[in-house]
């Protein structure tokens, strides 16, 4: 998505097992890791107890992303508590430096890893028959921080409704008044707490500080269409247009990573991984006792007394599932994998966000067009490094909004990101010009797609069939953001701003014609999640129940975005975070926080659009 930072190469991070200060295990935890072991004894040598003994933690995560972190950190809490977290990726600092790895920290560079391999698994779809067979590109955080350390860094929790859907949905306890009160748990918000906003939380949450005078001029023009204005989108209202908060602290993106990997990487009891690929979950018949993985190129084990939960995300954690045997039953045979649980709802229930971009050519030199000129980029990239300030402390997605697509439609359907700037391709060809646009798309997609695996090989990426557009209601839903965008762009606010459409261009009226341009022209909103489905055991496609254990085995979570039973209504990222601030308690066995009553706006009439 972004638009200043090109071209400066960053040195490698270094290859290494963290071992955290103090000794792994303390006395109290030899008690656990004995009794694990203890019912092998019979048919393991010496040496392999020995071996498992030192490999032994109460909790494994794998995946050191935005669900990840967070649970390392809050499980950690327990002093009593041993954990072994296993990323893929890299540390995301160098040398312990934020500013030696600033193609992740500072946050107008973000395109850079959203489009480099180095921190990003850079997933691919299958042609997309119904959007003229273009194959779409999934950018995935392969990182600490996982994608809270790539993406744009927009703070978004959906709306409350989303949450009272997934209860419906089988998600029972998974309501809006018991997963607000980890929202704010998770959050420190600079205006301060009040009822929506936390106020001691590890994330740091901020809003925009450039005053850009094209985001005022869009938040003028949407109130001249008719819209509201809201003063906190993730509060009382969402519908409407306002100011947006953003995982920014001090001028630097505050992942999941920042947040709470960090403080906690120095308590004895936590120990994390990196450059280490998960490739199979371990069974004692229908019981999870650990996990195998690859480091520097050795296969290795490491066991859980407890649990082992996957905190991968909505590709990897079914992929790792079905290559451990668990997910349908038929497709694991035909593979040659030995099933250890049938569950079909692996990796279906795909959903996602598509957006696309309508662009307006600037008439004024105000944009972020000329802060990509090379001499301005080493001003703005000096200015961060040295005070965290100016143009590079700010990812510039600094406004947008909820709207309902059509009257009859309950609460907000599209989405809208303002951007004074032009993106193209995802960020991986340069801006030509003068220009701001529009990043639009609807957030409760009708389209339901599946992944499966392509090969036994845990390396080899699975098969991803998002099936993008294959519902009426969609190809609709997408018509309406084009017309509403244009509507709100020629508003009086823009007219000293206002240039030629650059995009869809004015040759595109028709319906017919606005159909072509997003089957040619949208992509994904890196909003991948749904495929291990919370629900209810009576429910064939669910995959983990609402405490989040995978159904049908022991010892086995999943905590990330693939058990949304369907996909909210906003930017994952925050949803996530509070996902793993709820497991986290369910984990720990502690009653889940709740808050009753919180208000929620509902619009005074359901007849108008607006």
């Amino acid at each position: 998505m972004s638009y200043l930072m090109k071209g400066v190469k960053c040195c490698s991070p270094v290859y290494q097992m963290h071992k955290v200060t103090g000794t792994l295990f303390k006395a109290h935890t030899l008690k656990n890791i004995f009794g694990i072991n203890g019912q092998f004894k019979n048919s393991r040598t010496l040496s392999q107890l020995s071996s498992e003994k030192a490999n032994s933690y109460n909790y494994l995560i794998v995946g050191a992303g935005s669900a990840g972190c967070v649970l390392a950190n809050r499980l950690t809490e327990d002093p009593h508590s041993t954990v072994l977290l296993l990323e893929a990726g890299p540390k995301d600092t160098l040398l312990g430096s934020k500013r030696l790895m600033w193609k992740i920290h500072m946050p107008a560079a973000l395109t850079y890893n959203l489009c480099d391999k180095k921190y990003n698994w850079y997933y691919h779809t299958t042609s997309q028959k119904h959007m003229d067979n273009r194959i779409m590109y999934w950018p995935r955080g392969r990182v600490w921080g996982g994608s809270s350390s790539l993406n744009a860094m927009v703070y978004i929790r959906g709306h409350a409704e989303d949450y009272n859907r997934w209860s419906r949905e089988g998600a029972i306890g998974w309501d809006y008044e018991h997963c607000l009160p980890y929202f704010k748990k998770a959050q420190t918000h600079e205006l301060g707490p009040d009822q929506y906003r936390g106020g001691n939380g590890p994330l740091y949450v901020s809003r925009g500080k450039t005053n850009h005078p094209l985001h005022h001029a869009f938040l003028e023009a949407t109130q001249q269409a008719g819209y509201p204005f809201t003063d906190d989108m993730n509060g009382y209202q969402q519908e409407g247009f306002g100011w947006m908060d953003m995982t920014v602290h001090q001028g630097q993106r505050w992942s999941t990573a920042s947040a709470y990997l960090h403080p906690a990487i120095s308590r004895p009891n936590l120990s994390v991984a990196e450059k280490t690929l998960v490739t199979k979950i371990l069974f004692q018949g229908t019981k999870s006792i650990g996990v195998e993985y690859v480091k520097n190129g050795q296969r290795k084990k490491a066991f859980a007394s407890k649990e082992v939960i996957l905190s991968g995300g909505a590709i990897n954690s079914p992929q790792l599932l079905m290559l451990s045997g668990i997910g349908n039953a038929d497709d694991l045979k035909k593979m040659g994998i030995p099933v250890v649980c049938h569950l079909p709802g692996v990796g279906q229930n795909l959903q996602d966000h598509l957006e696309v971009y309508v662009q307006q050519k600037c008439t004024k030199p105000i944009t972020l067009y000329n802060a990509q000129k090379p001499v301005n980029m080493v001003r703005i990239g000096l200015e961060w490094l040295w005070k965290f300030t100016g143009e590079g402390a700010t990812a510039h997605l600094e406004s947008g909004g909820f709207i309902r697509s059509e009257p009859g439609v309950p609460h907000p359907d599209i989405q809208f990101h303002f951007l004074p700037s032009q993106v193209i391709d995802h960020g991986r060809v340069a801006s030509t010009m003068e220009a701001y646009q529009v990043h639009v798309g609807p957030m409760r997609s009708t389209s339901v797609g599946w992944l499966k695996l392509k090969s036994t090989d845990p390396k080899d990426h699975p098969i991803i069939e998002p099936n993008y557009m294959s519902t009426e209601r969609d190809i609709l839903e997408f018509r309406q953001c084009v017309k509403l965008t244009r509507e709100i762009f020629a508003q009086k606010a823009f007219e000293k701003f206002r240039g030629p459409e650059i995009q869809p261009g004015n040759h595109v009226q028709s319906d017919k014609e606005i159909d072509a341009f997003i089957r040619q022209k949208a992509d994904s909103a890196y909003h991948p999640s749904c495929t291990c489905k919370m629900g209810q055991l009576s429910d064939s496609t669910a995959v983990v129940d609402p405490q989040t254990k995978v159904i049908g085995v022991e010892n086995l979570r999943v905590v990330d975005a693939s058990i949304m039973p369907s996909v909210v209504s906003g930017n994952l990222n925050a949803p996530t975070i509070m996902i793993a601030e709820k497991a986290a308690d369910i984990i720990k066995g502690l009653p889940s926080l709740q808050e009753k009553n919180v208000p929620v706006y509902k619009p005074k009439t359901l007849e108008t659009q607006r």
